[in-house]
Order: structure tokens, then C-alpha cells, then sequence
């Protein structure tokens, strides 16, 4: 098979501004072509949506349901591979399950549910289904990242003993959810958004960042969580403990509130031999520490990367290379590994947030709110 595979999309109409991302970072590596989708609940405005996207009207469908089971009656050489998910949290669960039982692929943003029962039956809907899940925690695909990963896994820095963790921004610091901002409205809505806030859009972002690039898990946290904005009952703030199942401790802080941040995501961690820094806002530099040789900066396409490093550093070497090159990676592994399905072939542990990394992110967020509960005490996560 030597195709592009056809994606549908839920969510991510005109307006939207991760459903503009997930596009833009899908066609980046031109295996993907968007072929219908039910771009809101409103049949008018997903058909404008559509039409803005030059789809074919008739293929522009008003809710998920709709969609789903007409792109199921069309020809397999016609109908989706597959579907990404853009919507609110509270809209992932039901049409994730819906695609799954009708036979689709998922693309999903993240948190993968709204509730941690949903998120434990989705991973369940998954493995049932045979079809492929992938959670866009996007971060991962960073070429960078990748190369940090693999210097953890190849030992480099030896036994990982510390980490620090943070994801600042400041948007929230004023009332904006009592404005026409959509975005804010739903987030700081626990019907939409789930018990978790900032906890759940950018903490859970860190969290798995932790998990990704040192291997390990995180084996039980002590959260601290505020709710600075007036009138708000989800956290816009938070700071927690965390310590790993190999002893390493570690310190996270996510916020939404902190004045004057934008997308301050950062992780540093420390090992008996070295440690590593890395900056989203500054993506194209991995510092790395050495306990005998000077300090070493690693950029993208650059010298001495390892392979799983180089396999995603798209273009020559002092370019830069950032959030929607990583997005992409994303789009880009799930692609490769579902070409590989339909052509009858194995890929070996293919490299994409899956339905375990979205359980993970919706344990994070219940334990951090039991522990909150209680005063910061020592939560594991189950």
C-alpha cells in the first residue's frame, strides 16, 4: 500500500485553535489528508467549517455519531482511517468509544477522558478493538526530547536521583472565562474540563514528560494546589512533590496564573554521572552536564545525536525546529505505524503516546487532588 491515509476530525471548527495545530502538524510530513469531520455540534457551522477547509459539503457532518456511521457505509477505499479527537475533555470518551467499536483508529487530544473510570475503560475499548489509540502529548515528538530519552536509556547520565519539572503560564491571571474566550470557559468548568485545571491541561503535559524522558514512573506525590482566580473551583496553580519508583525525588510547578509567562515548559534531570536541561520555549537546545568533560549542547540534525533523535530532526542543522515539528512527530509515528497495520506488517514498540500514557496523566490528576484534599499528603497513584 502506497497511499496517504484519510483522517476525519471531531471538533476543531472555524475558530479552534488546537484544531488548527492538529491540521497544520498532521500535513506536515504529507502521509495525512483530512477528508470529512463533524467540526461542531452545530450542522451549520461544521458544514461553514468544512467548506473553509475546501471539504465536500457532503462530507461535512453535524455531529460525531452522524459521521462516524456514514464514513463506516462508504467504500474502504473511500471512508476515514482514522479520527482525531479536538474537542473539550468532557467530548473525548464518547465519540473515542464510538470510532473503536465502529472499526477507526483514534487520534485523541489530551487528558485522554474526563474521569479516570472512563480513561480505565477506554485503554479496555482499545485493546478489545485491535485498533491503534494516540494521545497527543506532543512534547515527546521533539527531536531533542528524543535525544534526551535516549541518553537516559542508554545510561549516560547513570542512576537518575533528582528531577524538576515546570509548566508556567500566565493567560488565566484575569477573569477571561467571563469573557467571549471559549478556551478559558471550558477549561475552569469542571462539567467540561474534569476535577483537574491547570492540573489537567499543563500538569498532566508535565507529567508525562517525567515519565517519558527518564523511564520511570512516578510512584506516589505530595500536591499542593491553588485557586487564585475569583470565583474558580479548579486549581489555576499548583506545586507538587513527586518520587520515582527507582528513589529519585523530584519537584513540579505548573500554573496558569503566573503573570507574564507564556509557555514556560522546562525539565531538568540529575544523575550520578550528568544531568540534562531542556527549555520548550528554547526547543532547539539540550544542555547536558558532565561529572569529568565540559558542558555539551546538543541542537537538532546536530553532532553526536543518537539515532531516535536524528530519525525526527526534520530539517539541516541551525534551522529552528519547535512545537509544530514535534506535534507532527506525533502525527508522524501513529501514520507510519498504521500504514505498517494495513499493510500486514509488525512495528516493534512504536514510538507514541498510547492509551496507558492517558490513564497515567488521569491517575496524576486524581492523586494530586486527593493529596491536595488532604492537607499535601503522600498520594500514590493507582
Amino acid at each position: 500500500m502506497s497511499r496517504k491515509l484519510r483522517m476525519g476530525m471531531i471538533g476543531g471548527g472555524t475558530g479552534s485553535f488546537i484544531g488548527d495545530v492538529h491540521r497544520k502538524a498532521a500535513s506536515i510530513d504529507g502521509m495525512i489528508d483530512l477528508v470529512c469531520g463533524a467540526f461542531s455540534s452545530s450542522a451549520e457551522k461544521s458544514i461553514t467549517s468544512g467548506k473553509a477547509l475546501y471539504l465536500n459539503e457532503d462530507r461535512c457532518y453535524g455531529s460525531f455519531e452522524e459521521m462516524i456511521q456514514k464514513e463506516k457505509e462508504l467504500p474502504e477505499d473511500v471512508r476515514m482511517d482514522f479520527v482525531a479527537i479536538v474537542t473539550p475533555n468532557h467530548m473525548h470518551f464518547p465519540p473515542a468509544k464510538m470510532a473503536l467499536e465502529n472499526g477507526f483508529n483514534v487520534v485523541c487530544d489530551k487528558p485522554m477522558t474526563l474521569t479516570l473510570d472512563e480513561a480505565v475503560e477506554l485503554e479496555k475499548i482499545v485493546e478489545k478493538s485491535g485498533k491503534l489509540f494516540a494521545l497527543t502529548h506532543n512534547y515527546t515528538g521533539n527531536s531533542l526530547v528524543k535525544q534526551a530519552k535516549a541518553m537516559v536509556d542508554n545510561g549516560d547520565l547513570g542512576n537518575i536521583r533528582k528531577i524538576q519539572v515546570q509548566y508556567l503560564q500566565g493567560w488565566l491571571s484575569t477573569a477571561v472565562e467571563g469573557t467571549d474566550n471559549k478556551q478559558a470557559a471550558w477549561r475552569v468548568d469542571p462539567k467540561r474540563s474534569g476535577i483537574g485545571g491547570a492540573l489537567g491541561d499543563i500538569g498532566t503535559h508535565a507529567e508525562n514528560l517525567v515519565e517519558y524522558i527518564t523511564g520511570l514512573k512516578i510512584e506516589e506525590l505530595a500536591a499542593d494546589l491553588g485557586r487564585f482566580g475569583d470565583g474558580r473551583v479548579l486549581d489555576d496553580d499548583g506545586n507538587v512533590l513527586i518520587r520515582m519508583e527507582n528513589g529519585a525525588k523530584g519537584t513540579m510547578s505548573f500554573s496558569q496564573i503566573a503573570l507574564g509567562e507564556e509557555n514556560n515548559l522546562a525539565i531538568k534531570v540529575y544523575g550520578e554521572k550528568g544531568s540534562l536541561e531542556w527549555h520548550q520555549e528554547n526547543p532547539n537546545q539540550l544542555i547536558t552536564h558532565w561529572l569529568n568533560d565540559p558542558v555539551k549542547v546538543y541542537t537538532p540534525n546536530g553532532n553526536s545525536l543518537y539515532p531516535e533523535a536524528l530519525a525526527v530532526s526534520r530539517i539541516p542543522a541551525g534551522h529552528p525546529e519547535g512545537y509544530l515539528e514535534a506535534f507532527a512527530t506525533i502525527y508522524k509515528n501513529f501514520a507510519t505505524h498504521l500504514l505498517a497495520v494495513l499493510n500486514g506488517e509488525t512495528i516493534e514498540n512504536p514510538d507514541y503516546p498510547t492509551a496507558k500514557d492517558g490513564v497515567r496523566g488521569m491517575q496524576f490528576i486524581y492523586a494530586s487532588v486527593e493529596s491536595d484534599k488532604n492537607n499535601a499528603a503522600w498520594t500514590k497513584l493507582s
